[in-house]
Formats: structure tokens, sequence, C-alpha cells
């Protein structure tokens, strides 16, 4: 599988000096031009955002691989069910997926990266939880997917600080409840538990992201998170 995203305006713009103008088109572009180029075609196309003229793989994969659209929104998840084979997520509770679930259909593979911190001092998994949740949900693609999902509200106190640069105060600002929806921790045995909940709401593939935490040995943690 291939998955390709947009980003976001920081990364694409602040530092690579890249214009980020129309993501859906270029997204949509892109699609189709993997589409032809990994089937071995030769492709001289104008699409609506970029032209190719001429290209060929050389040699073309025995086996092309399926593609997988980055998604927050209902637009990209929308596209990623009509031009390519999964929608990946990220930053969710079990209980949004069937939100997105909902836009992508039954027929689209649903990814989802999902951050665990496997410990059991769920202050101090919080406390991590908290600067990750400040770094990821004040970009503004992340903001709205939230809003999306319902928690414009709850979020915006943290968010607005940010923008103040009052860095302390906004990690404050995140309740627990929060956390603790969108970061998996505990023991291993419950963070599985709770992989299996994203599963049982309609979530297909589920990629761990094994957070760093004082004490957690990454690749035993890997083993012990492992399906049985």
């Amino acid at each position: 599988m291939l998955g390709i995203g947009v980003s976001s305006q920081v990364i694409v713009e602040d530092w690579n000096g890249i214009e980020l103008t129309r993501p859906y088109q270029r997204a949509r572009d892109t699609l189709r031009f993997l589409r032809a180029a990994l089937a071995g075609e030769k492709v001289t196309e104008r699409y609506e955002t970029f032209s190719v003229a001429g290209f060929r793989l050389d040699p073309p994969p025995p086996q092309p691989p399926s593609l997988a659209l980055a998604a927050l929104r209902p637009g990209m998840v929308r596209l990623a069910a009509s031009h390519a084979d999964a929608a990946i997520t990220n930053w969710l509770s079990p209980a949004d997926v069937p939100t997105v679930r909902a836009v992508a259909g039954p027929d689209c593979e649903l990814v989802a990266r999902l951050f665990v911190c496997p410990i059991a001092d769920a202050g101090a998994a919080r406390a991590i939880g908290r600067r990750l949740i400040a770094a990821y949900l004040t970009v503004p693609a992340y903001a709205a997917f939230h809003e999306w999902l319902g928690r414009g509200e709850i979020l915006r106190p943290m968010q607005e600080a940010w923008a103040a640069g009052d860095r302390k105060r906004a990690l404050e600002l995140i309740p627990d409840k929060v956390v603790d929806e969108l970061v998996v921790h505990g023991d291993p045995a419950a963070c599985r538990d709770r992989v299996a909940e994203y599963r049982a709401s309609g979530l297909d593939t589920p990629v761990i992201m094994v957070v760093p935490a004082p004490g957690v040995d990454e690749a035993q943690a890997v083993r012990q998170l492992a399906p049985a």
C-alpha cells in the first residue's frame, strides 16, 4: 500500500517553501496519476493542478500497490473512498470511528494511527498525551477535524492559549477526558483492549505509534501490544 497526504501549511509552506493551494484537487490529481503510473502506463496528461509528459516507470511494480489517502474531513474521506483504496485518519477515539465510517462507506478500508503509551501511571501518560495533543490539535486541519467530530468547544480554550503564546496554560486547559479519549494508555493488556474497541467500532487497520515514555522499551512494547 502506498499512502499519500497533502500535509499542512507549516510543513509544506514554512518548512519546504512550496505553496499549499487547492489540496483537495492536488490529492485527486495525484491519485489519478499514480493509478496510471503504477500500472505501467506511459502518462501524458494535463491534470487540473499539474501536468505530466511522457512519464513511465521502468520497470513498473509487478503488482501495483493499493493507494491510501490521508483524510481528516468529509471531503477528503469521500475522495479516498472514490479514488483510493483506503482512508488514513489520525487522532480519533473509538467513539469517533462511526462518524468517519459513515462518510467513507462500507467498502473503503479505514486506517488510523493510534498513539499508545503503554505505562500504568495515568498521570504520567496524560502529561505526555497533553504535549502531543497541543502539538497536533492546534494545527488548523486538525482543529477543523475535531470541530467536525464535536470537540470544537472543549478544545477552543487550549487553542486560544496556544495561539497567544501561553504554551503552559494551553497544556493545562486540555481536560483529562480528552486525553483519555485520544491517547491509548495503561498497561499493555489494557492498551490491547482499547485498540480492540477501535476495531469493534469499525476501524479496519489500527497503526500503533508507541509513544516514548520513561521506562518503556519500545521494541518490547511492540511485542507486548501485538495481537495474540
